[in-house]
């Protein structure tokens, strides 16, 4: 890495106006996330540690759709939307991985209970501070290496 590289990247990384975008596709994924982990976990009967594989893995696919068409719509090889897939997937194994960990921690080892309407939904507030955490891991590591900003 060059001494020029590391300061470009940086800057690339504190873009305020795509940090925003990025928080904000986070949420529309949150929202799929726990719309997935309620449905499996309450309708179906799936374990939370379970469902939580599961939803992470719809609200990375939800995220990918709305950060390619809106926060990195301005950089990103043209035609090259399955290789992006792949390589989203394989750098958010990362923060999937600090977000699960988190979570799995959180529902499995913390004995904290909260009811609403008379169900116990710690989960969710586990996959809430698991996923707040993670983000910024997201962030770094798609900016860097799914989308490649810094070589706008």
């Amino acid at each position: 890495m060059s001494d020029r590289e590391l300061p470009r990247k940086l800057d690339s990384l504190l873009s305020g106006v795509r940090f925003g975008q990025f928080v904000s596709v986070g949420v529309v994924g949150l929202i799929a996330d726990t719309i997935t982990l309620v449905a499996l976990t309450e309708l179906v009967g799936v374990e939370p540690w379970l469902a939580g594989l599961l939803s992470i893995e719809a609200a990375i696919l939800v995220m990918f759709a709305v950060n390619e068409r809106w926060t990195f719509a301005d950089v990103g090889e043209p035609g090259k939307l399955l290789r992006r897939l792949v390589k989203s997937h394989a750098v958010r194994s990362v923060g999937s991985s600090v977000q699960y960990g988190i979570f799995y921690g959180l529902v499995t080892f913390v004995g904290v209970s909260v009811t609403l309407f008379g169900n116990d939904v710690w989960y969710l507030f586990s996959k809430w501070i698991a996923v707040g955490i993670a983000m910024f891991v997201n962030y770094a590591f798609e900016s860097l290496f799914t989308w490649r900003v810094h070589a706008e």
